[in-house]
């Protein structure tokens, strides 16, 4: 009976030894979501006020971690980031505590890829349709069926700038809609069907006068800061559109709203500004023919139970020691 109950208390030391600890700050109810995603982990849910204290001993980090995090947690291997964009922990407020560790990061690329495009498509069909002309109608209980100059989506060009796991799903709606689509990315695209050719960022001054819409949904990163400036709305042919909804930091706000000063382009769809939240009196507030949404296209009824089915599937392969999915290059910063 002694040699069992040693060997039983063994066996439980020798568990628990293995045991990884991952906390994950601010979310009580994604922790109670992902509580059974693997026997071999001990979530904790922490909160700012004891989250310096918990990350000590943490091998794993799920949330916005912060540079003095980083520093504190001595056997962090990997860190969970619930969005798309990884920026503000790697290249611009974050520092370079974890760009420049060992420390494994992986996002919710793809996971929010069907709502932001649905959201960009959504904006381009307010836009072209002349929505927006009857948002103002319908509130004055008119009838105005005259003019009507809706823009039919059939055989225009569309450059999408981005072209991973939200770009891809913008340029496979565009293509339903008969749209011909440029992608621009930096890394080698396979191909698709969904678009007609794809070309690098040094090319985007290429063929920004073909397109009659440009959807900005690539990260923002150092390289990607501001690539829609001045000089590129200027390409812009007249009448078109741009959308924007992956971040604000990818297109210079002056110049789009001169853009839509001049009758430049027939409108704008943006999702993400920078300044973000953009400020009451801001002059982008006062044009009729721009749809300005709060930075929620990646909110939906079906997006959260996908980025919990991702972040378990990673703790189970980060418990059994087996690769990761959705791993960020964290030089590239996507």
């Amino acid at each position: 009976m002694f040699r069992i109950a040693f060997l039983t208390a063994l066996c439980a030391l020798t568990l628990s030894a293995q045991t990884k600890k991952i906390i994950i700050l601010g979310d009580a109810a994604m922790a109670d979501s992902l509580k059974d995603a693997s026997p071999k982990v001990r979530l904790v849910a922490v909160t700012p006020q004891n989250v310096m204290e918990e990350i000590k001993d943490a091998d794993a980090f799920i949330g916005t971690i912060k540079p003095e995090m980083v520093r504190a947690g001595k056997k962090l291997q990997w860190v969970q980031i619930m969005s798309a964009g990884v920026e503000t922990i790697l290249h611009l407020s974050g520092g370079t505590d974890l760009r420049d560790s060992n420390i494994v990061v992986t996002n919710n690329q793809i996971v929010q890829g069907p709502e932001i495009a649905d959201h960009a498509l959504a904006m381009l069909l307010y836009l072209s349709r002349g929505l927006n002309v009857f948002a103002q109608t319908k509130q004055k209980e008119t009838w105005q069926p005259r003019p009507y100059g809706g823009i039919e989506l059939r055989g225009r060009q569309a450059v999408v700038i981005g072209c991973g796991g939200i770009g891809m799903q913008i340029s496979q709606r565009a293509w339903a809609f008969g749209m011909g689509v440029t992608c621009v990315d930096p890394e080698d695209i396979p191909f698709s069907p969904f678009f007609q050719k794809a070309v690098k960022p040094d090319q985007l001054n290429e063929v920004l006068p073909t397109a009659d819409v440009v959807f900005i949904s690539a990260p923002h990163t150092p390289m990607s800061h501001k690539m829609m400036g001045p000089a590129q709305f200027e390409l812009m042919k007249k009448d078109s559109y741009f959308i924007a909804v992956s971040r604000g930091g990818i297109y210079d706000m002056p110049a789009l709203v001169k853009a839509l000063d001049g009758k430049k382009l027939a409108g704008a769809g943006v999702d993400v500004t920078d300044p973000e939240p953009l400020p009451a009196g801001h002059s982008l507030w006062k044009f009729d023919n721009v749809m300005i949404t709060p930075h929620i296209a990646g909110r939906s009824d079906k997006d959260r139970a996908r980025m919990v089915g991702t972040i378990k599937e990673n703790i189970a392969r980060f418990a059994d020691g087996r690769p990761l999915i959705n791993v960020v290059d964290k030089q590239k910063g996507y």
